[in-house]
């Protein structure tokens, strides 16, 4: 996550990174199924809750084969605009990352971090 981090927050705009070689199918079903859901800054009970976790295991295995070892264990910032720390942090499987980091880019959530930690 710190060589992801340092990418990020080298460039002055993501929103044309891409993740993996399947970005547009998980962002468009991500969007379809969390159309509420504020990536800006998310809470471990949003994640987490019973009903989010119903939602998010239906969509972990609808996208096992779009995002390699989809399950692995992965660190995601809670706060967009915060580095990784203790407190900004939660283990989610790794297609959990990719979909909010990849809508995180193309929504321009991590665009600036690169004045923010100069």
């Amino acid at each position: 996550m710190e060589v992801y981090f340092k990418l990020i927050s080298s460039m002055p705009s993501t929103t044309g990174l891409r993740l993996t070689q399947n970005d547009d199918i998980i962002y468009q079903t991500f969007r379809d199924r969390f159309k509420e859901l504020d990536i800006k800054s998310l809470t471990e009970e949003t994640l987490k809750c019973d009903e989010a976790k119903i939602k998010w295991r239906q969509y972990c295995n609808d996208m096992q084969e779009n995002v390699e070892d989809f399950n692995f264990a992965t660190l995601l910032r809670l706060d967009s605009r915060s580095d990784y720390s203790e407190s900004n942090t939660i283990v989610v499987p790794r297609v959990q990352f990719v979909a909010i980091e990849v809508a995180r880019n193309r929504e321009g959530l991590n665009d600036g971090l690169n004045e923010l930690f100069k």
